[in-house]
């Protein structure tokens, strides 16, 4: 005879607590039991705390499932939600117990399927279900970056937060939420920039003619006690062709490739001393067709022998200090020759036209041998790719312990000239 089911108290917290009875072995026919179907194990089962009969739980607590001291034990369980979500947890080796080890969501309904077997192994089966409560907590809301359209190779993923997330354990979760795919495949990875700001970037460029997708699973789930993922919208981007212009300043040439084909050279002047353009690869942030541009933006007093006020044509911004490609007729006697900019990068005016008309943003510029300093990884528009793949991984909460910025211990190398 089977026993009734036994009701035990949760103390202090709200667990879903089942008890697995193995009084009864299923028997077949023939006697063996590992040839039967599995018995409803309901009698057998008990819990405490709410269910979808009863009321809600505490999203906050765990799952927590327990086979009595008789011979029975757990072998398998399963918990999800209605959208798919699967709640990970850990069986004990000898089937005594099992606990989630994921956050529940907020507001919604589990599945709990577990499956048992009693000391004369035959099997049992008890499907229950289990809803959360609201929660009471402040949304953690993402905004996933840029806009859609097309790119770009070089073009990172961004994720800006409504709340600032330090604790590497929970920018942890946060991360494990932020899903990103691309059609074809690639090896990327999440960077934390600060503490509300996030940057993708594969190993290596996009592939040409990719799709990317990225999207949040973060609705509902815990990231601390009075935090919770929101929505967020998806965003779903595509690349273009692999353009690379290589400004070599000591030469005076930019030299831009196309899939990897040379395309063009063109004569160019860069920063004379005490203006010399950034070393390094920086990725096209715009296009302006006229552009004013100021002395004063730069530092320079007005009225000095340096000063500047002039409208500029066919202007590639690739800082947000002000670093362009552009057309500078002024300045063509110089281009091919000498450095006698401001920092930008200019060309004839035919020059700069086709320039502006074959890059987009996110294509990349790179800058080799100038005197002036490396392109920094953030906060000045793109420096991203001026990360080797080691530095770029340390700053991931699951790959490399969640640290914001780059490792200073390695040298950041710059991508080569394609061949």
């Amino acid at each position: 005879m089977r026993r009734d089911p036994r009701i035990r108290t949760a103390v202090g917290c709200t667990l879903l607590v089942i008890a697995l009875d193995a009084g009864v072995a299923g028997c077949s026919a023939a006697g063996d039991p590992l040839s039967a179907e599995p018995y409803d194990a309901a009698d057998q089962i008990s819990f405490s705390g709410p269910t979808a009969e009863s009321g809600t739980a505490d999203p906050d607590k765990p799952l927590e499932l327990v086979a009595e001291d008789s011979g029975g034990r757990i072998t398998d369980v399963t918990a999800v939600d209605t959208k798919g979500r699967h709640v990970a947890g850990e069986l004990a080796a000898d089937g005594s117990r099992w606990h989630s080890t994921s956050p529940l969501v907020a507001d919604a309904s589990y599945t709990v399927r577990v499956s048992t077997e009693d000391e004369g192994g035959a099997p049992g089966r008890k499907v229950l279900t289990l809803v959360t409560g609201k929660p009471t907590t402040k949304r953690l809301g993402v905004t996933f970056g840029p806009e859609a359209g097309t790119y770009g190779v070089g073009q990172p993923l961004t994720a800006e937060l409504t709340a600032p997330v330090e604790d590497p354990a929970q920018r942890a979760v946060v991360e494990h939420g932020l899903k990103v795919s691309s059609t074809p495949l690639v090896d990327g990875s999440w960077h934390w920039v600060d503490d509300k700001k996030l940057h993708f970037r594969p190993k290596d460029y996009w592939p040409e003619n990719a799709t990317v997708r990225i999207r949040s699973t973060l609705e509902g789930i815990r990231i601390n006690d009075r935090l919770r993922g929101d929505r967020a919208e998806p965003l779903t981007i595509r690349t273009g062709d692999r353009v690379i212009a290589v400004t070599d300043v000591a030469s005076h040439q930019l030299t831009v490739y196309k899939s990897d084909e040379k395309i063009r050279t063109i004569p160019v002047t860069a920063g004379k001393p005490g203006f010399e353009t950034r070393n390094g690869v920086k990725v096209v942030l715009g296009k302006e067709r006229t552009v004013r541009m100021r002395s004063s933006s730069i530092g320079i007093a007005e009225g000095s022998s340096e000063s500047y006020d002039m409208s500029v044509d066919f202007a590639t911004r690739v800082t947000w200090s002000g670093e362009y490609v552009h057309a500078a007729p002024w300045s063509v006697g110089s281009q091919g020759y000498a450095n006698v900019s401001h920092g930008c990068v200019g060309m004839s005016t035919g020059d700069g036209e086709w320039f502006f008309n074959t890059v987009r943003r996110g294509d990349l510029v790179t800058v080799v041998n100038s005197g002036g300093d490396e392109m920094e990884p953030f906060g000045n528009g793109f420096g991203d790719w001026n990360l080797s793949w080691t530095e770029w991984r340390a700053g991931s909460a699951l790959t490399g312990g969640a640290a914001a910025g780059h490792a200073p211990e390695e040298k950041a190398r710059l991508r080569p000239q394609p061949a």
